[in-house]
């Protein structure tokens, strides 16, 4: 199975980026692992964008401040179910300033809040990029995940 972290906006901050760019690798230990950045624009080019760049029958989950809260573990179970369902990507979508178009998000097999807060986009990247590789661990019953 393959994920795909597809995202409005470029990660500028070296230190953020050399961040990402590592549990980008680890990810990629347990299988392939795509970071896709799109272009900011107007909600009908960045749509366009989004639907351009997500593989086909890829399952979907948008990244919402009012999406589903799951703890590690229970992200590990998306993971574990995309896994057990051949699923070939787990596509996570994160918006830009103004979050996902509406269209976008509403057409994602699931919505995925990772706080109650509004979190930047590069951060949420960030975030989420670890909670995955931590979903990974847990479902191998490696060490890192305490």
């Amino acid at each position: 199975m393959r994920i795909a972290i597809i995202a409005v906006g470029k990660i500028k901050q070296a230190g953020l980026r050399a961040d990402l760019d590592d549990y980008l690798g680890r990810i990629r230990r347990y299988g392939g692992c795509d970071e896709i950045e799109l272009k900011d624009g107007s909600d009908a080019e960045v749509e366009a964008r989004f639907r351009k760049a997500i593989p086909e029958r890829a399952r979907v989950i948008a990244l919402e401040v009012t999406g589903k809260t799951v703890t590690s573990q229970g992200l590990s179970q998306w993971v574990a179910r995309g896994e057990r369902d051949a699923v070939g990507t787990l596509a996570f979508l994160i918006g830009g300033a103004y979050g996902l178009p509406k269209a976008v998000s509403a057409s994602a097999a699931e919505q995925l809040s990772l706080s109650a807060l509004t979190l930047p986009h590069r951060l949420a990247r960030l975030v989420l990029a670890e909670q995955i590789y931590r979903a990974f661990t847990i479902l191998r019953g490696e060490p890192y995940s305490h």
